[in-house]
């Protein structure tokens, strides 16, 4: 009966976003081309935020909680589970102050209206996942990024989302290319709940009724412990924090 009933709801967010993304498209554009950085950081900021409050029409409430915790002034490598892109919609905004930079397949680069834009502009990068090779120099590029500027990277180390909220096996090489390369970074472990459900019967229609919690746990200083004790500490929080 819910996903009967949400078929008109899930046209109208569906056009929605659509809608906006395709506004901010240009804005975008002007914002990076004209005005430089920070501006364009802003745009993709309010970008999101709309997104988010296009999502609330679905019945669907965001917790971000721990933010308080995250250390300032310092790289950041955001490590969390993935279950949507919505994931990724709420980081951009619930984190702006850290300026999130994502580590995100190829395929997202071109075809999508402001999403494309800001992957290929905004400090991201794209990595092909059939070729490890290629990847290795873009996510060091990243590290280097974060160490010069005080920025954040995020990581999603099951490589691909959860359908029904289950952690899945943690790939370590793209961590590893972090901390090496940012080694003045602190890994901030994030578990993501309850994502997957706005997506649960496929791309169309959403899930209505949801609560995306997002859970910040104890940043773990690179300098502090060698690479295998990261990734222990890391998965460990994360998988604990995970609601099935």
């Amino acid at each position: 009966m819910q996903k009967i009933i949400s078929y008109p709801l899930s046209f109208i967010v569906l056009m929605l976003i659509l809608l906006t993304l395709v506004i901010f498209h240009p804005i975008q554009w002007v914002c990076l081309n004209v005005f430089g950085y920070q501006a364009h950081k802003k745009s993709v900021d309010y970008l999101n935020f709309f997104l988010l409050r296009i999502v609330h029409l679905l019945g669907t409430t965001f917790v971000f909680e721990g933010r308080e915790s995250i250390p300032k002034g310092v790289p950041i490598i955001f490590v969390a589970n993935h279950q949507s892109l919505y994931d990724i919609i709420a980081m951009i905004w619930f984190l702006r102050e850290f300026h999130p930079k994502f580590v995100s397949k190829k395929e997202l680069g071109k075809g999508v209206p402001s999403v494309s834009f800001n992957l290929r502009h905004g400090g991201s990068v794209l990595i092909d996942r059939k070729d490890p090779k290629q990847a290795i120099p873009a996510i060091k590029k990243l590290s280097e990024y974060i160490e010069k500027h005080n920025r954040a990277a995020v990581i999603f180390p099951e490589g691909t989302r959860s359908k029904d909220g289950k952690p899945k096996e943690f790939a370590q090489s793209g961590l590893k290319i972090l901390c090496k390369y940012a080694p003045s970074a602190y890994v901030v472990p994030l578990s993501i709940n309850h994502s997957w459900k706005l997506v649960k019967y496929g791309s169309f229609p959403y899930g209505l009724g949801n609560r995306l919690t997002f859970v910040v746990h104890e940043a773990i200083a690179v300098t502090d412990y060698s690479f295998g004790e990261i990734v222990e500490k890391t998965e460990a929080a994360i998988v604990k924090g995970i609601k099935i």
